[in-house]
């Protein structure tokens, strides 16, 4: 009898099971958010220079009551004009340009060394947001930046909990991290709301998104790990779209919370209830055996028969039964392999360069698209709602793909079809806005496509003995991705066309790496290296190995004459 055939005479997919994953995936609701909290949190408003004849203190959207001729006429006269005919952002006339009152006068004859930079400070538009951290830092012109740079060091901070966390969630259990995590995400989260600098606010970012890795490495564990083999494929559709929901329902968020210092707020504070309550789960009982631990893991097996209502069964539970039904699992975790394995061998080096760049291509273009919000047009609450919405078929459309057409045409199809949305872009007109919106919309879908085939897909294609290891790197390339993507919007200050040149060319380039990888719709899980070099994964070499069977037959009904 094996551990899942256990799980099951314990209940399976029982009562436990129900209250566990449901008090597992509510936190995911809000966890998401903080990976897209910077584009209403850093939101850009319309802005321009301070006026200097109205002071240093006034701004024109307050409550002050102005004629709307003469505030218009005080802009004319005060602030430059762009190459778009729109009051320029960054600088303003040394002295007001009277003479433009005059009907038949325009800007078009000032000169650079008529304006200046905006000393006084900037005046915003705050009908939207009342406050973000551009406002409140200035982090505009020479500053503007930092908003990317501030975005890079929080997925920096993912990709660190990811390292740190998954291996702390080994020495400790993933229950201990999980509940830290959940607490960090807490902690942090506040601070980050109560921020006096920007160099404290990406600090406590930085933790934030540290956090974040932790809970969802560890969550997605306790999941899997105690839910019977037939359901996991459900599970990880609850996890998922747990998250998908969370995005759908954060513009209300944002929305009910203009300031940016309540929105982190809002977001950050339930984690202490779930800080609470996760000292209810139970600690995998997978884990606790292979850490030599087996007395706690009995203890916590039969707690799950009690809630399941199979005392009876949890009763006979001995320390002996368990390890008896977990000796191919010791006998994994008991051999050595590293990083090193992913590259020794031929073949899983193929798997592992070419899964690799689809997992960085998919989160460099992902988060390319969804940090980039305002650009399309429309209402940014809108837009999330939409970004999130899509998700929901798109999702299903990849589990369709998967079950009936294969996982590697699957994920080739799902990355290409969104590099060439993001390519498409480039040449739509800006004001054919609903065009390029669905264009994005179209791309985003096709990212979630792929990361859903990748969880999958990657863990299909490693053996037993390094499929934790493969998917390390695959989740480490990915952070590198979302790390990356903010630095490449940058240059789309100085080559408007340059970032989703980038990000389109790195998806197809991908999708075509993916081509190369084998096929693993109904074929058996290898467990060892020596599986997959065999060749068992590809179509052809399972042929070939098939063959190999038959022949080893043969010579062993072969005479000893050497005829047939």
């Amino acid at each position: 009898m094996t551990f899942a055939e256990l799980l099951d005479r314990l209940g399976g997919t029982g009562r436990f099971q129900v209250i566990h994953v449901t008090l597992l995936v509510i936190p995911l609701l809000l966890t998401s958010t903080h990976n897209l909290l910077q584009n209403f949190s850093a939101a850009i408003p319309e802005h321009h220079c301070q006026i200097r004849l109205l002071g240093n203190n006034t701004h024109l959207h307050t409550n002050r009551t102005l004629d709307p001729t003469t505030e218009e006429d005080l802009l004319w006269i005060s602030i430059p004009q762009d190459q778009a005919g729109k009051l320029d952002k960054c600088r303003r006339f040394v002295t007001p340009q009277w003479h433009l009152l005059h009907a038949n006068v325009t800007h078009a004859n000032w000169t650079q060394a008529d304006t200046e930079p905006c000393h006084d400070g900037w005046i915003y538009d705050r009908s939207i947001f009342a406050n973000t951290i551009i406002m409140e830092w200035d982090l505009v012109c020479n500053l503007r930046t930092r908003r990317q740079m501030a975005q890079s060091i929080y997925m920096g901070g993912v990709l660190a909990g990811a390292l740190a966390f998954g291996r702390l969630a080994d020495r400790f259990g993933r229950k201990s991290v999980l509940s830290w995590s959940y607490l960090q995400m807490a902690v942090a989260g506040l601070c980050t709301a109560f921020s006096p600098t920007f160099v404290a606010y990406c600090v406590f970012r930085f933790l934030v998104g540290m956090a974040y890795s932790g809970i969802i490495l560890n969550c997605m564990s306790l999941v899997l790990e105690w839910v019977p083999t037939k359901v996991r494929t459900v599970a990880g559709t609850v996890v998922s779209y747990s998250a998908t929901m969370g995005q759908i329902i954060f513009p209300g968020l944002a929305y009910a919370f203009p300031d940016w210092r309540w929105l982190q707020f809002a977001a950050s504070l339930p984690f202490f209830a779930f800080f609470l309550y996760s000292w209810w789960f139970s600690e995998s009982a997978r884990w606790l055996v292979l850490s030599g631990k087996s007395e706690k893991a009995v203890e916590v097996l039969k707690r799950v028969a009690r809630i399941n209502g199979k005392k009876e069964e949890g009763e006979k539970l001995t320390t002996e039964v368990l390890k008896s039904n977990m000796q191919k699992e010791m006998a994994l975790a008991n051999s050595s392999y590293s990083f090193v394995s992913l590259a020794r061998t031929p073949t899983v080096r193929r798997i592992s360069f070419c899964i690799s760049s689809v997992w960085f291509a998919t989160s460099f273009s992902y988060y390319g698209l969804v940090m980039d919000l305002q650009n399309f047009g429309f209402s940014i609450y809108l837009i999330q709602v939409a970004f999130g919405s899509i998700d929901i078929p798109a999702k299903l459309i990849a589990a369709i793909g998967m079950n009936y057409i294969g996982r590697r045409t699957t994920q080739a199809l799902s990355v290409i079809l969104a590099g060439l949305a993001i390519l498409a872009n480039i040449f739509v007109p800006n004001d054919l806005r609903t065009l390029r919106t669905s264009l994005a919309v179209l791309g985003k879908g096709c990212l979630a496509s792929s990361f859903n085939c990748l969880y999958l897909y990657t863990g299909e294609l490693y053996p037993t003995v390094i499929r934790q290891t493969g998917m390390g790197l695959g989740s480490t390339l990915a952070r590198v991705g979302g790390i990356v993507a903010p630095m490449v919007r940058i240059t789309g200050e100085y080559f408007p066309y340059l970032p989703p040149i980038i990000y389109g060319t790195a998806t197809i380039l991908s999708g075509i790496a993916a081509i190369f990888l084998p096929e693993t719709r109904n074929v058996p899980l290898p467990d060892t290296i020596e599986d997959v070099e065999s060749g068992r994964m590809p179509e052809q070499c399972i042929v070939k190995g098939q063959e190999n069977v038959l022949l080893r037959k043969v010579s062993q009904e072969e005479p000893q004459d050497g005829r047939l």
